[in-house]
């Protein structure tokens, strides 16, 4: 196998600094005078740094109840407890809660009291990750930015319950028990500012209904999807990074330009069924196709511009932007064809 390093992906960037507030960003907004309007008790379970004044650290201590949440905490961490319930006593407080993380609990749909989240009205991140959740709790603050539900037992989605969260940017569904039957046309309305939409390690045999026309990021990695319906990318025309890795597409269930869509960066089909390169937008920048069934590449079949083109082009045209390709786990043996070099003049790295 022969690798070349290659830049960070610009995508990796995006996920990190433009849609997701920092906890430090939004610990700044607070003025440090409005402090002394508040007491600093702190539950006797739980750590409460001096110079964090508003985070309530209860993570790793074995608690099976959220303790009372004095009023002045914009961040509350309960991960890596044996939590059961969430009830509205331990919030009656808590008005300024901008953050809570639940992960790792034994947090059940039956032990969330009705309509205790939804009153947290200034929540913008809930993390509910490991817990025995079997559909998404409902209702949900308005406001909420960040909805992560990874790693449950969700196989039911409540009709509507996304329906009002119009600043969610991130929604996290990734190792859940979803059918293609939980996935309804109107499932995802609503999520008008929709970023990052993580549906992947469930049993999803078709791409999803319905996917919010702002979406950047979709990840369908380890389902058992085999066909992408003619035109799909066009209802999304703001994907960029799309990953399906570890399904079962093959060359019948790819359109022929299915993946042909100026929008998409970063391309990731590994370990499916393929046995060609699909057509690809001369837009694509990084195209990961290792651990298929390819047995040989040609560069004038797959370059997005004819060869000529690209020959006369050189450095300075609008040639094909295919910096990173991983073929690795194929038929295929080196060396590459020149063709494709020819093609694809910006390559970087070449897995093969």
């Amino acid at each position: 196998m022969t690798l070349k390093v290659y830049p960070n992906l610009l995508l990796l960037f995006l996920f990190n600094s433009v849609w997701t507030r920092t906890v430090r960003q939004v610990y700044d907004e607070l003025d440090p005078e409005h402090w002394s309007h508040y007491t600093f008790e702190c539950p006797q379970e739980c750590f409460c740094p001096p110079s964090f004044p508003n985070a309530l650290y209860c993570d790793n201590k074995g608690l099976k109840e959220i303790p009372a949440i004095p009023a002045r905490i914009w961040y509350l961490y309960l991960q890596n407890n044996l939590i059961e319930t969430i009830s509205e006593k331990p919030f009656v407080n808590a008005t300024f809660l901008r953050w809570i993380n639940l992960n790792k609990n034994k947090i059940t749909n039956d032990g969330i009291e009705n309509g205790v989240l939804s009153k947290l009205k200034r929540l913008l991140y809930l993390f509910l990750e490991d817990n025995e959740l079997e559909e998404v709790p409902a209702p949900l603050p308005r406001g909420l930015e960040q909805l992560r539900l990874a790693r449950n037992k969700i196989s039911r989605i409540p009709e509507g319950v996304f329906s009002n969260l119009e600043n969610l940017t991130m929604l996290d569904l990734h190792q859940n028990n979803l059918l293609d039957s939980a996935l309804q046309s109107d499932t995802f309305q609503g999520l008008s500012n929709l970023m990052q939409l993580n549906i992947a390690k469930n049993s999803l045999k078709k791409m999803p209904l319905s996917i919010p026309a702002n979406t950047l990021q979709l990840f369908l990695d380890n389902n058992s999807i085999e066909v992408i319906p003619e035109n799909y990318f066009s209802t999304i025309p703001k994907v960029t990074f799309l990953r399906l890795n570890y399904n079962k597409l093959s060359d019948d269930g790819i359109p022929p330009n299915g993946f042909n869509v100026s929008s998409i960066l970063d391309l990731q089909l590994s370990h499916n069924q393929l046995t060609k390169i699909p057509p690809i937008n001369a837009q694509l920048e990084h195209l990961h196709l290792d651990h298929n069934r390819i047995k040989s590449v040609n560069g004038t079949q797959i370059c997005p511009v004819s060869i000529a083109i690209a020959e006369d082009y050189g450095f300075y045209g609008n040639i094909p932007r295919l910096r990173y390709l991983r073929l690795d786990g194929n038929e295929i043996r080196p060396p590459i064809p020149l063709d494709v070099m020819i093609c694809f003049r910006l390559l970087q790295a070449v897995v093969i």
